[in-house]
């Protein structure tokens, strides 16, 4: 049976994490990773199982591109960055994320006992 403090995300929330954090700059997959599991204080940690494919849907959908670099540690990784249609998905998720966690907040704050 699954850990009972472990919870997977909701659907697309992974992605628009991903799309988020490289609005701020590109970056590798282990190094996107470790900035969201930092972000967050270590309460999300994206396993490469998720990850990836995650990164994969949005490359076929060109919310993402993708080069070949170097990374820090003299690596050969593959670099992914935002593109324009990226930006604008994103800014359109966050505002449903956004609706839909404000009609929960309402429900929550309105409890019966």
């Amino acid at each position: 049976m699954k850990n009972l403090e472990q919870r997977d995300l909701f659907p697309g929330a992974l992605e628009m994490m991903i799309l988020r954090t490289l609005r701020r700059q590109p970056l590798h997959g282990y190094a996107l990773a470790q900035h969201i599991k930092r972000t967050s204080n270590d309460l999300l940690q994206i396993e490469e199982g998720s990850l990836y494919p995650a990164l994969q849907r949005l490359l076929k959908d060109k919310l993402v591109k993708a080069e070949w670099g170097i990374s820090s540690t003299n690596r050969r990784v593959r670099i992914y960055k935002l593109t324009p249609a990226g930006a604008k998905h994103l800014a359109h998720e966050v505002s449903r994320f956004e609706k839909m966690l404000e009609g929960v907040a309402r429900v929550l704050a309105r409890g019966e006992s």
